[in-house]
């Protein structure tokens, strides 16, 4: 009996050549498959699989200084548009505002994440259900990752400034 998970085949062989064929086999069919989709169902697919990851992330953070809000927006717009310049216009903002967010040079204002939110509410409408709050708690949970995993670069500097000049007792 061989199980291994990375053939993606839930069946018993007699052999590591008989799991290895029906492997090659299904991996055929599969890019078969994924040859025929139309490009709205790559699109679809795409988003999906984007909310589900950050619907991962929102549940299981990580403690780093990674962009998680720029790498989803990247791939929230790249998925939907050629361009990004035509996303940009579409919520009209200048497309080196949206640049510079993607690529981590400036912060979001909260008008460009309102926007943003509402156009994920309208592409979403048709791919699955998608909660309008995301965006706002992927941004703030980036924020709130990104301050406890670096407090050894802020916290010394910032003691300095806190004192505590009555303690509570028991």
């Amino acid at each position: 009996m061989i199980e291994d998970s990375e053939y993606g085949v839930d069946s018993r062989y007699k052999s590591v050549k008989e799991r290895e064929s029906d492997a090659t086999a299904l991996m055929e069919a599969r890019l078969i498959r994924m040859k025929n989709l139309s490009k709205d169902q790559i699109i679809r697919s795409k988003l999906l699989q984007l909310k589900l990851k950050m619907e991962e992330y929102l549940k299981n953070p990580v403690y780093d200084n990674r962009n998680y809000f720029s790498e989803f927006l990247a791939l929230y717009v790249d998925t939907i548009y050629a361009k990004r310049s035509v996303f940009a216009k579409d919520i009209d903002i200048a497309p080196v505002s949206l640049s510079q967010v993607i690529n981590n040079h400036r912060e979001p204002k909260d008008d460009f994440i309102l926007r943003l939110i509402i156009h994920s509410e309208m592409v979403f409408k048709n791919v699955c259900e998608f909660h309008n709050k995301t965006w706002y708690q992927v941004y703030f949970q980036e924020k709130i990752c990104g301050t406890m995993s670096s407090q050894e670069k802020w916290r010394p500097e910032i003691e300095k400034h806190v004192r505590l000049s009555k303690s509570i007792k028991d």
